[in-house]
């Protein structure tokens, strides 16, 4: 019986409760104080609840440690006292959270000059944090007194743990009229003004850039997410700040005022594309997409639009004439001009622009040719898949958003500005003066050359693939059909020749090649009886970028020995053939899942040194699927 056996250990921190001039420091030495103390062991919070044992506790948070100390213990009693102070235990909160001298004390340690150890600044804002979450009203009420605490904050913003400390106060107040009394004050400190200040040309300091960046980011998702959650519909004064035109303007100028600046360039556009976002990103977002039947959980403001559109010569100037970067070397050689970060980032706000179908947006970029210009990049910088898949975007939407009767009617009738020419419509655009289809014949006919020469694939045919295969589709069924058939027919005859040559022949070869069929073990339905069944998913490329968040995914075994594959897809011999594990989502379940299966690929389809390319797959069930990219 268990009862004949005393199982139970006593504490050695009993023990040393008993002696009356035991310390801390004896106790934190303890490795099972911290159980101990959210076990609730009275004792033991009696003692770590008295006066000098807090200020003590305090003081280890705050003050570096001494250098003559080990490194591996330099910041032991640091990381423990931390762990007490923020156990959660209600006598421990109450009394940190009811002593303003205490909280003086852990105040006084955003007064230091920077830069701030990083390790304590996680631990204030730890116990900080903590406070705010369990003793609210106490906390914010000492922190509204501290005229300039949200200017030390800001002062220490290279910290991150400073920007998750000004998340906690967005996020963490509970009840809602107290939180938006705490958002009222963060606006009257002007804590977004203040913020976009640091993202500007004239600021060197890059990691400060990137955290203003990063925390503007946060405010806007966490914004938008509690509005989406409260029943009662009240304005967020941050968010509504950030959306408005004056703050998005001064966000612009801040990035392109006085010399180009890589850091701001990038760290503006990553709020601008935040303030762009139409869902949540990640699994969250990809759920909202499927259960919302792809309709836009958010409206994009048009005073960001209006914010934007005057600065698009800006980025456009960007693209033909980035920040200067040196020569790196990579896995196909040394690359003398590479893109950068700040033209991937124009790349990406473009393909952002464009799936707003803001009127006044596309006119602007038609009227720069910018598409034209991002095309140039595609087939300059043949590796770099990050910009290959900006680029498809774009041309996507271009696809998928056909102008309405009034805009056709302006576009004819507008003779131009001062006997320029109105700007062609986005889609004539990229067939007339983009040469969207004379460039693919072009590269394909490129690529098989070098190959036949013994050359490498070249990196972006994958994405080229799809590009075309997207032009065809939309040739037999989309919203600018008639339009794309129109322009095709006015291509020139030898080209119009080449185009549909390679359609039939070559695009359906690469396709046949691509197809892998799936062949499941258990569940399966014949492929015929649902050859009728239409997919309730438009054919687009927004899940397909939701979804890029899961591939790198790892799934367990089991789930590849419940699949196979058709061996007779394949002609050539095993030898020819490499077997590779694939993650795919499955949008036919609700909720959406994902699964892992084994796809067999040719090799020959494959770019050597290149460890991703893209296959499509084939599922034989009434299953839409999308595919990661493969990793061999």
């Amino acid at each position: 019986m268990f009862w004949k056996f005393d199982l139970h250990t006593s504490s050695h921190i009993e023990q040393l409760l008993e002696r009356e001039d035991v310390t801390l420091r004896e106790l934190m030495e303890e490795d099972d104080i911290l159980q101990e103390c959210k076990a609730q062991n009275r004792r033991l919070l009696l003692f770590l609840s008295q006066e000098h044992n807090m200020r003590e506790m305090v003081q280890l948070i705050t003050t570096e440690p001494s250098a003559e100390l080990e490194e591996k213990s330099r910041f032991k009693f640091p990381n423990i006292a931390c762990e007490l102070l923020t156990s959660d235990v209600s006598i421990i909160n109450d009394k940190l959270g009811g002593d303003d001298e205490l909280l003086e004390m852990l105040y006084h340690f955003l007064e230091q000059e920077p830069p701030l150890n990083p390790l304590l600044a996680s631990f204030f804002s730890k116990t900080i944090g903590n406070l705010i979450a369990r003793k609210t009203e106490q906390v914010i009420t000492f922190l509204k007194k501290k005229e300039g605490f949200i200017g030390l904050v800001l002062k220490h913003i290279d910290a991150s743990a400073m920007m998750d400390l000004l998340l906690r106060l967005i996020s963490c107040v509970e009840p809602a009229s107290l939180r938006h009394d705490v958002l009222q004050w963060l606006n009257e400190e002007k804590l977004v003004q203040r913020l976009t200040e640091l993202i500007h040309t004239g600021n060197d300091d890059e990691v400060q850039q990137s955290n203003a960046s990063q925390t503007l980011c946060d405010i806007i998702r966490l914004s938008r997410d509690q509005a989406g959650q409260m029943q009662e519909s009240s304005e967020d004064p941050l968010l509504a700040v950030l959306e408005s035109q004056e703050s998005v303007s001064e966000l612009l100028r801040n990035m392109f005022e006085g010399e180009k600046s890589e850091a701001s360039i990038v760290n503006g556009t990553q709020v601008l594309l935040t303030l762009l976002e139409t869902r949540r990103s990640g699994l969250e977002g990809l759920m909202d997409l499927y259960s919302q039947g792809y309709e836009r959980s958010y409206t994009v403001s048009s005073s960001i639009l209006n914010a934007i559109e005057p600065h698009l010569k800006d980025f456009h100037q960007i693209l033909l004439d980035p920040p200067q970067k040196s020569a790196i070397l990579t896995t196909v050689g040394v690359l003398e001009q590479p893109l950068g970060n700040a033209r991937l980032h124009v790349a990406r706000l473009v393909a952002s622009l464009l799936q707003t179908n803001c009127p006044s947006v596309c006119q602007e970029l038609s009227r720069l040719n910018t598409i034209d210009i991002l095309l140039d990049l595609f087939f300059t910088y043949t590796w770099n898949n990050f910009l290959h898949f900006q680029v498809e975007l774009c041309v996507s939407a271009i696809l998928s958003q056909p102008s309405s009767p009034e805009e056709r009617a302006n576009h004819q009738t507008n003779p131009g500005v001062q006997g320029v020419p109105p700007s062609p419509e986005p889609s004539e655009q990229l067939f007339q003066r983009c040469l969207l289809v004379q460039r693919i014949l072009d590269a394909w006919e490129e690529n098989d050359r070098i190959q036949s020469e013994g050359g490498t694939r070249r990196g972006n045919m994958g994405h080229l693939t799809r590009v075309a295969n997207m032009v065809v589709q939309n040739l037999e069924k989309g919203p600018v059909q008639s339009q794309i058939s129109d322009l095709i027919k006015e291509l020139p005859d030898d080209c119009r020749g080449r185009w549909e040559s390679f359609v039939d022949e070559t695009l359906r070869e690469t396709n046949r090649r691509n197809t892998v069929e799936l062949v499941s073990t258990h569940n399966m339905h014949s492929s015929s009886e649902d050859d009728d069944m239409e997919s309730p998913f438009p054919n687009d490329l927004s899940l397909q970028q939701a979804f890029s968040d899961y591939q790198i995914q790892q799934m367990t075994a089991n789930f590849v020995d419940q699949f196979g594959f058709n061996d007779e897809e394949f002609s050539e011999h095993d030898e020819n053939i490499k077997y590779v594990t694939v993650t795919i989502i499955d949008l036919w379940q609700k909720p959406a899942h994902l699964v892992t299966v084994a796809v067999s690929v040719k090799l020959s389809d494959a770019a050597a040194g290149v460890t991703r390319f893209t296959a499509a797959v084939k599922v034989t069930a009434p299953v839409p699927v999308y595919v990661s990219m493969l990793t061999c």
